[in-house]
């Protein structure tokens, strides 16, 4: 009888710039290059260089970091990164995908209080990605709580399953700050699930961004399906790195998530040996 050997999926494994901060942009390459990632998602925010598409060529470039992804600037914090008109800052994240060879952006479906935005999201998300070979996946949210009080933030729902989109980000963060049932969610994505950002939570009203592992999200399970479905899409690390205490800790926890992604994306398989 073969023996199983291990079968390693094609989905790559990347860095989010995000998960450096407060430390820059330039930084997470730099990073993500040094530690092995595949690549890199880049969040676009209040660095100026993470709007600026020929500095990001020249980091991709120097550390041989590719970029995956391109995050469009959907945060509380970026509401004037890249214009006010939340159509406009898609159509300039599509630009920089295009001109970097990144093959996604990921954007968070609106805040209610942005009403004719929302009203026409879901169209318009169909209408951008019509005219480009760029994915738009659409991130899930959670409901926003304090004490005993929860809010609906996002339309026209924080669960994007609820809504037709081509394809769809799933965040275990999100999933863990919902209180909702990843894995669960993934099979109403099915196959139109074409982006993960791999961290983990543990039920907090605030959004956690742990370490994969380190929560209650199904973090292992999820890769393992993920393989053993051939998934080929991207895997970002999407992690909160803000408590450590030096860039030593930081590089340990990027690492050590990193680890955590190879190890579970790697499946048994039998495979008769050559």
């Amino acid at each position: 009888m073969a023996e199983p050997v291990v079968r390693v999926p094609d989905a790559k494994v990347a860095l989010s710039t995000a998960s450096v901060y407060p430390e820059s942009t330039a930084t997470a390459f730099e990073i993500a290059a040094r530690l092995g990632y595949d690549g890199v998602e880049v969040m676009v925010w209040t660095d100026p260089v993470s709007q600026d598409i020929e500095a990001l060529r020249r980091l991709s470039d120097y550390h041989r970091m590719p970029v995956l992804a391109v995050h469009a600037p959907c945060l509380l914090i970026t509401q004037r990164v890249w214009s006010t008109d939340p159509w406009t800052k898609l159509q300039r994240a599509r630009t920089a995908a295009e001109k970097l060879g990144a093959s996604t952006v990921v954007v968070h479906p609106p805040f209610r209080w942005q009403r004719q935005y929302a009203r026409d999201f879901v169209a318009g998300i169909w209408r951008m990605a019509n005219e480009t070979d760029v994915r738009f996946a659409v991130e899930n949210m959670y409901p926003w709580r304090y004490r005993d009080r929860e809010m609906l933030a996002y339309a026209p729902d924080w669960d994007v399953t609820k809504d037709d989109y081509r394809h769809f980000t799933i965040d275990l963060s999100h999933t863990a700050t919902a209180r909702s049932d990843a894995v669960g969610m993934i099979d109403r994505m099915g196959d139109r699930l074409g982006h993960v950002h791999l961290a983990d939570g543990r039920g907090s009203a605030k959004d956690e961004h742990l370490v994969p592992g380190r929560g209650t999200q199904p973090c292992a399970e999820v890769l393992e399906r993920l393989a053993l479905n051939g998934f080929d899409g991207h895997i970002v690390i999407e992690v909160n790195t803000r408590r450590a205490m030096s860039s030593a800790e930081r590089e340990a926890d990027l690492a050590e998530a990193l680890a955590f992604a190879r190890q579970h994306l790697a499946s048994a398989a039998r495979v008769p040996r050559r």
